[in-house]
């Protein structure tokens, strides 16, 4: 049974859980351009509970494009994040995802695959640099404007194992190092992310944007950083996987830190042995 079918049978289907089903995913027929957006009389999103091996089947079949993957997301970013519940989980949009798409189509065409990321959507934790059109501020409106003029090691990796980062999540203002009574998931550039099962509940930890992409399935897997739960707690109060590997593993350049100790990923469960296989295979310094 999927996570979220048996949270919907369970006590957990409260009103915050209908209303993220329902005002998320109420039109049974959305479009983007030529691309349908394929719900059921559940209301369930067509890429519900996706996992990366998932999304490759049905890259590979022909299914769908990494194009129409990253058009899906967006528009369930649109429809779940932005509007209907509001769960304020994305603080940016890549502007250039599309393109980024079309390009690792066109090396699958082509025959080439670097690896089991390749054409994959991707969303990461507003701490870590990305040399594009996406500001790096860690929630904070004192670095609005920010833009990195190198990607972090990690988003290297990403972007040359083929991943597609769509999107920079919110988190707790400065990965939560700023109050003794902060609250989680709240940035003065962000706002407040909600819990996608009690929109009026606490979600946990600063990388709380990363947690409840994965959980809303506004991404099949997020990068968030850890120095005290920050992934851990997110991740079993959203209902997903969060792995933080040993401190060293995964390099942290290029990430704004409250402490040397971070890790890093988020997955739906299915992911989880893949993602730390690719950790351990491609990440490693």
């Amino acid at each position: 049974m999927k996570r979220r079918t048996f949270l919907t049978t369970t006590t957990l289907a409260t009103v915050g859980i209908a209303t993220l089903l329902v005002e998320g995913c109420h039109d049974s027929k959305n479009s983007i351009g030529d691309i349908r957006v394929d719900e059921d009389s559940n209301g369930t999103f067509d890429l519900d509970e996706a996992t990366i091996s998932s999304l490759i089947k049905k890259l590979d079949s022909g299914t769908y494009s990494s194009e129409q993957l990253v058009k899906l997301y967006l528009k369930r970013i649109n429809n779940v994040d932005k509007s209907g519940p509001q769960l304020n989980a994305i603080i940016e949009i890549n502007p250039d995802a599309a393109q980024i798409a079309k390009q690792m189509d066109s090396e699958r065409k082509s025959g080439k695959s670097r690896g089991p990321l390749h054409g994959i959507p991707v969303v990461i934790k507003d701490n870590i640099d990305t040399a594009d059109k996406m500001q790096t501020t860690s929630g904070s409106l004192a670095m609005a404007g920010n833009f990195a003029r190198k990607d972090a090691f990690i988003v290297k990796k990403l972007r040359n194992a083929g991943a597609i980062i769509i999107a920079k999540t919110n988190l707790s203002e400065w990965a939560n190092f700023r109050s003794t009574q902060s609250s989680s998931g709240w940035s003065s550039r962000g706002g407040q992310t909600k819990n996608p099962y009690f929109l009026d509940h606490n979600l946990c930890g600063s990388s709380a944007g990363s947690g409840v992409a994965v959980s809303a399935n506004l991404c099949v897997v997020a990068v968030g950083t850890e120095t005290d739960g920050s992934i851990v707690c997110p991740a079993s109060v959203n209902g997903v996987v969060g792995i933080k590997p040993t401190v060293g593993l995964v390099s942290r350049s290029g990430i704004i830190p409250i402490s040397k100790n971070t890790g890093h990923c988020w997955a739906n469960s299915e992911n989880c042995y893949r993602c730390s296989d690719f950790i351990r295979g491609t990440f490693g310094d």
